[in-house]
């Protein structure tokens, strides 16, 4: 079994105020922790992983679609969400507290841009 701790210091800040931590990663999935800070905002993007994520505190106002005209989904604490391969997708804390959360890929996200 392989330990990952989330305070070995192996997170990256992939955007501005929106910090990324590789958690796990096995066969058939990968386990990511982020922590948005307020007013940060997660580019549109997209990626052929499907994503699965739990939101632990705070709200994050996901954007999806047409970036001109974005469907807008808030999700906060207790919520769970799934996006599809492929599926373009952006975030934004909008709010006033972190958002922490964790998202789980398959097949696994290893080798993501922001961690270059």
């Amino acid at each position: 079994m392989d330990v990952e701790r989330l305070d070995e210091g192996n997170t990256v800040e992939a955007v501005p105020s929106a910090h990324l931590t590789q958690l796990a990663a096995g066969d058939r999935m990968s386990v990511q922790h982020f922590r948005i800070e307020p007013g940060a905002e997660v580019p549109s993007h997209s990626h052929h992983h499907e994503q699965a994520g739990y939101i632990a505190q705070g709200e994050l106002t996901f954007l999806l679609g047409d970036e001109d005209d974005p469907e807008e989904i808030v999700v906060g604490p207790g919520d769970g969400y799934v996006l599809a391969g492929e599926e373009v997708h952006g975030a934004e804390n909008r709010g006033s507290e972190t958002v922490l959360g964790v998202d789980v890929f398959s097949p696994p996200r290893t080798d993501p841009d922001w961690a270059e």
